[in-house]
């Protein structure tokens, strides 16, 4: 068994007079990755900057193993102290980092003096002695992965998202034992996130994550722990198997809770009737008593946000644009790009960072003008904007009034109207805490509270710009569902591959030339296709009907022994089917021989993988068929 790498035991935190939690403990064995799940204000941030020793416990313990080698990303990381990619990276206590830097800078003198000459060889001597020269090999591997390439970079000069991928680098390089990560895919491009998962998956350290990227979720971790009503779950597993067994333990906790009430009904009736029964003989039955009212009267209801918002219906003509382009001085962003926007439209906009896509929607949106080009609104289209930058309001001013000064009243998607104060409470925030300064607010909740005033306009053209950072994974699965019936047109800008590819039906793709090349497909065709889009055709600007697909010359067939392997596994599955179905039906027959439960679990198990692998295969033999 894998030595434990963190206990934390007992941990209690209250925070803004709201208990975050209550004694809850949990460990980490080394190479477990384990992420921290649960909805905006639960106590996720605050448990990992307890974890990593930024902020007191007001009761338990938090020890890591001894001469354990800790490494935090965070959030925003704040590079100010630094003057280069360089420092920022060797400015550390590492010592072959510090031995490497001094030989970079002098390599890189363009005269080089006699004394430099001999420093020079010192230092090479050095570094053989430390062998650096393997340190410097993984340095150039990791930044060259990142996407860091000039080290002489000012960090004054770079964007937030230059600087994650700086901090990423450095705790990568010191080859820490145990890593901390919070919201580690946040303005990284989506080609990093995908190597990050590859790396991160193939090392043998712990880490102690918070994200609400699913696909890096199910690709990385092993363990979930949730944080619900004050306490902690553990499901063994990824994201995938976290939501089947969440499931399984809210429906076991109803039971439960119906169990408890029926028997609690039992007991009331005895309190009642035996009034000299509460001497000591029948102390133990008060205190089951007590007990059994406790769990009857656990509260599981859901905290769920609701939208139903509406959206003001569009005319003929919503948005047109023809060879637009936009430059900054010398650098053109995009040149000559046209299209005509139709009714329902979903569209996600990719690219590296710095290829410009929010300046992208920035122009489409007026915020900035076009430098040739045209762009025509229709007159019923209304932008609804949602920004990256989180919501500047004065802190001082309550959640209620930032609301009130938009509308005292709200029309909903069926006619009727809603208070400022209900709208919020469909929102998740109860009446309570309506009247809590913003200043007060998590991360995720002043996002929140920055989505609900974009959805109070009611426009019928969204535009997104990563509208998934800082949301929790409940939220966005809300915002999804309202996303997909939403009648109006959609333009998102998100590095969460899920929430593309479950919403969109085509990309616009931005990369280092000055073209913009429509995709038809969600992210991860995308990814799969094997060519580069071809760019729009200026021919026809402003077309956006989907281009005749190319014909597949010379495809494959299937060979014999292929065909004989196709009807075998379509004559096994039904079969393995009607087992899982066989054995589901016994499982749930109340046979109590716990080794019978056992073997018949562990058969289903089985029969699970056996299915999900000749479905794969059944799929990759059909497209030859």
């Amino acid at each position: 068994m894998p030595p434990i790498a963190l206990s934390v035991e007992r941990l209690t935190k209250s925070f803004n007079d709201k208990q975050l939690f209550e004694n809850i403990t949990f460990g980490i064995e080394q190479g477990q990755k384990v992420a921290l799940v649960g909805v905006n204000g639960c106590g996720k941030s605050t448990l990992l900057n307890i974890v990593a020793k930024k902020m007191n416990p007001d009761e338990g313990v938090v020890s890591f193993s001894r001469d354990l080698k800790v490494a935090i990303l965070d959030q925003a990381p704040d590079l100010g102290a630094f003057d280069t990619v360089l420092d920022s990276i060797t400015g550390g206590d590492h010592p072959e980092a510090k031995v490497l830097s001094e030989y970079w800078q002098l390599i890189e003198k363009p005269e080089p003096t006699d004394k430099d000459q001999e420093r020079m060889q010192e230092l090479i001597e050095k570094i053989d002695s430390l062998n650096a020269w393997d340190y410097e090999h993984r340095l150039k591997e990791v930044l060259g992965k990142l996407g860091i390439n000039d080290l002489n970079q000012s960090i004054q000069d770079m964007s937030g998202g230059q600087q994650k991928r700086i901090a990423l680098a450095k705790a990568l390089l010191d080859e820490p034992d145990f890593l901390i990560l919070d919201e580690p895919t946040n303005h990284l491009d989506l080609d990093i996130i995908e190597w990050m998962e590859e790396f991160l998956s193939s090392q043998n350290l712990a880490i102690l994550m918070v994200t609400h990227d699913r696909y890096f979720l199910d690709k990385v971790c092993n363990q979930i722990l949730e944080i619900d009503q004050g306490q902690i779950f553990k499901y063994n597993g990824n994201y995938s198997d976290f939501l089947e067994k969440k499931s399984e333990r809210e429906e076991w906790q109803q039971q439960a809770k119906d169990k408890a009430k029926n028997l609690l009904s039992k007991e009331l009736e005895w309190m009642r009737r035996q009034p000299k029964a509460r001497g000591t003989k029948a102390k133990y039955r008060i205190d089951a008593f007590y007990d059994t009212k406790e769990k009857a009267n656990v509260d599981l209801r859901k905290s769920e946000m609701e939208i139903k918002i509406s959206g003001k219906r569009q005319g003929k003509k919503i948005l047109e644009l023809d060879k637009v382009s936009k430059s900054f001085g010398d650098k053109a962003i995009f040149s000559g790009f046209s299209h005509i926007f139709t009714r329902g439209e979903k569209v996600g906009v990719v690219g590296k960072n710095g290829t410009g896509k929010s300046t992208f929607l920035n122009v489409l949106t007026g915020v900035l003008e076009p430098d040739s080009g045209t762009i025509e609104k229709g007159l019923n289209t209304s932008f609804g904007y949602y920004t990256q930058d989180t919501i500047q309001e004065d802190g001082r001013k309550t959640v209620i009034e930032a609301i009130q000064e938009i509308a005292e009243v709200i029309t909903l998607e069926d006619g009727s109207t809603v208070t400022a104060s209900q709208l919020l409470n469909q929102f998740l925030f109860p009446p309570k805490s309506q009247y809590s300064h913003i200043a007060k607010l998590s991360g995720g909740e002043k996002r929140r509270l920055q989505l609900l005033k974009v959805l109070m306009a009611n426009p019928n053209f969204l535009i997104l710009d990563e509208p998934t950072n800082d949301l929790d994974i409940v939220t966005l699965n809300i915002l999804e569902d309202y996303l997909q019936n939403f009648g109006g047109c959609l333009l998102i800008v998100s590095h969460d591959r899920y929430f593309m590819d479950k919403l969109v039906d085509h990309l616009f793709v931005l990369d280092e030339s000055t073209s913009i090349s429509d995709f038809h497909g969600n992210y991860t065709d995308f990814r799969l296709e094997p060519a580069k889009p071809k760019s729009v055709p200026k021919s026809a600007p402003g077309s956006n009907k989907e281009e005749p697909k190319h014909k597949i010359e010379n495809k494959r067939k299937l060979t014999y022994k292929e065909k004989q392997e196709f009807e075998s596994i379509e004559k096994e599955m039904p079969k393995l089917e009607a087992r899982k179905e066989e054995l589901a039906g016994l499982l749930n027959s109340g046979e109590i021989d716990h080794v019978q439960l056992t073997e018949w679990s562990t058969e289903v198990e089985q029969i699970v993988t056996k299915l999900d692998e000749l479905e794969l295969r059944w799929l990759e033999l059909s497209e030859l068929s």
